[in-house]
């Protein structure tokens, strides 16, 4: 499960060093009448948000002399190919798509959906891939709705693979640029670049219970795995996955909103309950000029409890790995195959008693044939050094911290990179160590500067990078620094808050950070929007709990994306005091932190909501009696329990797309954390909100999509179902044509105005 509304992405947006600028003023905002600026309710819905209207997909060109990404000159979502040419220090649009590109309209159902599991907003072009060849030509590959267009600097767009009937998805380019794979109605195709020719490489899809090369729907939306066909090194085969969900029972949508009757008007999907059957993935290995297929055995000749496909990933000299986990989460196997025979070989096996975390930290080395792996074993994923039969040589890194990415790996120079949270929990930082294990292990040097949260970039070489700075006083700045001590080679483009125009006419002010311990004595983290004083008087307030509290995400940090929670600043400037915080259970806090969520979902977390909301009273802030919560997926479950719950001291809240019996939930997500509803009958039972809703007494908003394939509307009608038999009053606020979150912006604009109708009445 994600957040249903996730943070901006990080973005970047480049000047070159004198006066070029790509921004365009905010329209100018209405006053009231008292003097006082008014905020708007569109300006709540408002996309990209206040400072993110910036760049993104953010590359090198493989020579490394050109810096390209997407970028809107207009300030919209609607985006284009721009360059920066770090020769000349003169940026270009590279690629406008002729037809405009990508719309809401103009997508297939495939792509619809595949832009739910990324919660994906942008349009025009939403990604584009470097052609790398042994020539000087600079090329991009663009896949847009009307089919895959390829653009060379210095020529005009050629639109190589136009769609059909059959629409084309996932597109990548090979590693040696000469050929590009796709699926198309199932199948994964291969289309030689030079003579223009494609070809079908697997058969025996049926799209409805088989299909190849695409991920499983849990394989997106949960274990964040989009694709589901990898290249090898040598551009010679493909590794891809074959799913049968014949064993699944289909899950019928009905969108009771069309003016139509029949099968346009009804969807199915092969949804994996908690406790029921997965969908059964092989693995294939196929070559690109087309022949059998070799099908790798992933358990090893044994019958183990292995259930998913997790990560896919190849070795120098054409070694496939496969990482395995079995159904309780609790062991991650490590397979290395031989692809012309099929045997698996486990070379090494990750273990925990609470649950393995997936990641993308497993990296291969050119020299001896080893990798590098990330590890929970302390409690917090550092890094370790393993040879080529898997043994583990010692660790790169230690100490009550996190890893979170490789970012790369100077095997010449000896050094790995990485991303993590050494500075701090609500911090990310680029930090270099070295890549063999030491004793004592020295600390990692830090190469990025400023408090906040920075993403990075490296080049191909490993002498530069571009840091993407932000934080809750900056939005996101981008420079271009030296990979080997972090200085400043030049900025790329720098902005400031009061320049950006709905900043400043909003009178938009970055929350305060504070400490407070949950009961058992644990540091939480909350972020505090307070009214101002001046227009609304001294505190306490009435006030709005934000909340999210799932295992996955972190809601506080120092990030310009707290300052620019527009729902938060729209309801401090009505003079509500919001406070957001991060419970037990949520992200970037160690393995011990998280794991409090083992078999307990709806207790620590909603106890340390409470936590902070009896601070908030000590503290003199919040009036007691005057306390609701809002909150979306995982928040609106947590928002409706703890509504339930604890009825002297929360008197409101707002539910949107709430699960409300974990039973009704994916397999990956549930069983994870909550085991097998077989095995933990008392933790389901006491995790339902259906089963706290007698003790409800305050006033309750469900907000829920119709045709949400994620969150089944299904929670919801339980949850009302519960609520009449209970005798409980509720609202509800549906849209019969939303999937997991409404897009359309007359959606989103009436349910902001409608949830504030609900608080101004409720609190």
């Amino acid at each position: 499960m994600q957040s249903g509304e996730t943070s901006e992405n990080k973005k970047l947006k480049y000047s070159n060093n004198s006066t070029c600028k790509m921004t365009q003023a905010d329209p100018a905002l209405p006053n009231s009448t008292d003097g006082q600026v008014s905020f708007p309710t569109e300006k709540i819905v408002q996309y990209p948000l206040p400072g993110y209207g910036s760049p993104t997909s953010v590359t090198f060109s493989p020579d490394d002399n050109l810096i390209s990404y997407l970028f809107s000159p207009d300030q919209t979502l609607n985006r284009k190919v721009f360059i920066f040419d770090l020769t000349t220090c003169k940026q270009e649009l590279f690629f406008s798509p002729p037809d405009g590109g990508l719309d809401e309209d103009n997508l297939s159902e495939e792509e619809k959906l595949r832009r739910e599991r990324s919660r994906e907003r942008g349009l025009g072009v939403t990604r584009y891939e470097w052609v790398k060849t042994s020539s000087k030509k600079t090329t991009i590959m663009v896949p847009l709705p009307a089919g895959i267009y390829f653009m060379d600097r210095s020529l005009q767009p050629q639109l190589k693979l136009p769609s059909d009937s059959y629409p084309i998805v996932d597109p990548h380019l090979s590693p040696d640029g000469t050929m590009l794979a796709y699926v198309r109605n199932n199948e994964l195709h291969a289309l030689d670049l030079l003579y223009n020719r494609s070809k079908r490489l697997t058969s025996g899809a049926n799209g409805s219970t088989k299909t190849h090369a695409v991920a499983e729907y849990i394989a997106q939306e949960e274990m964040d795995r989009r694709n589901g066909y990898w290249w090898s090194p040598d551009s010679k085969c493909i590794a891809f996955t074959e799913v049968d969900s014949s064993e699944i029972p289909l899950y019928r949508i009905m969108h009771q909103g069309k003016s139509t009757i029949g099968s346009e008007a009804q969807e199915e999907h092969a949804y994996p309950f908690a406790g029921a059957s997965n969908v059964k993935v092989r693995l294939g290995v196929v070559p690109v000029i087309g022949g059998p297929v070799t099908w790798m055995d992933l358990c090893c000749g044994g019958n183990e409890d292995d259930e998913y496909l997790a990560r896919v990933n190849w070795m120098h000299g054409n070694i496939l790995i496969a990482q395995v986990l079995n159904r309780s989460h609790s062991k991650l196997k490590i397979l290395k195959c031989d692809t012309k025979t099929g045997q698996g070989k486990c070379i090494f096996v990750e273990e925990h008693d609470k649950w393995v975390n997936l990641h993308d930290c497993f990296t291969p080395l050119d020299k001896g044939g080893g990798f590098i792996w990330a590890s929970e074993k302390t409690g917090f994923r550092h890094l370790y050094l393993h040879d080529e039969n898997g043994v583990c040589l010692g660790p790169l890194t230690q100490g009550e911290w996190m890893v979170e990415q490789i970012v790369g790996v100077n095997e010449t120079s000896g050094f790995i990179y990485f991303t993590g949270t050494l500075d701090g929990p609500l911090e990310c930082h680029l930090y270099r160590a070295k890549l063999l294990p030491q004793n004592p292990l020295e600390s990692p040097v830090k190469l990025t500067s400023g408090k906040g949260k920075h993403v990075v970039v490296l080049d191909h070489q490993m002498q530069k990078f571009v840091d993407i700075h932000d934080s809750l006083e900056s939005p996101p700045r981008a420079s271009l620094c030296s990979l080997h001590d972090g200085s400043l080679i030049m900025s790329l483009y720098e902005q400031q808050a009061s320049t950006i125009p709905r900043v400043k006419k909003l009178q938009l002010e970055p929350p305060k950070i504070f400490q407070i311990q949950a009961k058992d004595g644990t540091i939480l983290y909350g972020a505090l929007y307070k009214p101002d004083e001046g227009k609304f008087g001294p505190p306490p307030y009435k006030t709005m709990v934000a909340v999210y509290g799932g295992p996955g995400v972190q809601l506080v940090s120092d990030s310009w994306a707290n300052t620019v929670d527009m729902r938060a600043q729209y309801l401090r400037s009505k003079g509500i005091l919001v406070w957001k915080m991060d419970n037990r259970g949520s992200s970037r806090r160690g393995l011990a932190f998280e794991a409090a969520m083992k078999y307990n979902f709806g207790r620590f977390d909603a106890e340390d909501q409470v936590a902070g909301a009896e601070w908030l009273m000590k503290e003199g802030l919040a009036k007691a009696g005057h306390i609701g919560l809002y909150g979306w997926s995982y928040g609106g479950y947590l928002s409706s329990i703890t509504l339930s719950r604890f009825p002297n001291v929360f008197n409101c809240a707002v539910s949107g797309a709430p699960v409300t019996s974990w039973d009704g939930y994916d397999s990956f997500y549930t069983e994870k954390y909550m085991g097998m509803p077989s095995e933990n009958k008392s933790g389901y039972s006491f995790g339902s909100v259906m089963s706290h809703v007698g003790k409800l007494n305050g006033k309750l908003l469900l907000v829920h999509g119709l045709i949400d394939e994620n969150v089944h509307f299904r929670h919801t009608a339980r949850l009302v179902n519960a609520l009449v038999g209970a005798r409980k009053a509720y609202e509800l606020l549906i849209f019969p044509d939303a999937r997991h979150m409404p897009r359309p912006l007359k959606d989103r604009l009436y349910m902001e105005e409608r949830i504030w109708d609900f608080i101004q009445r409720s609190l």
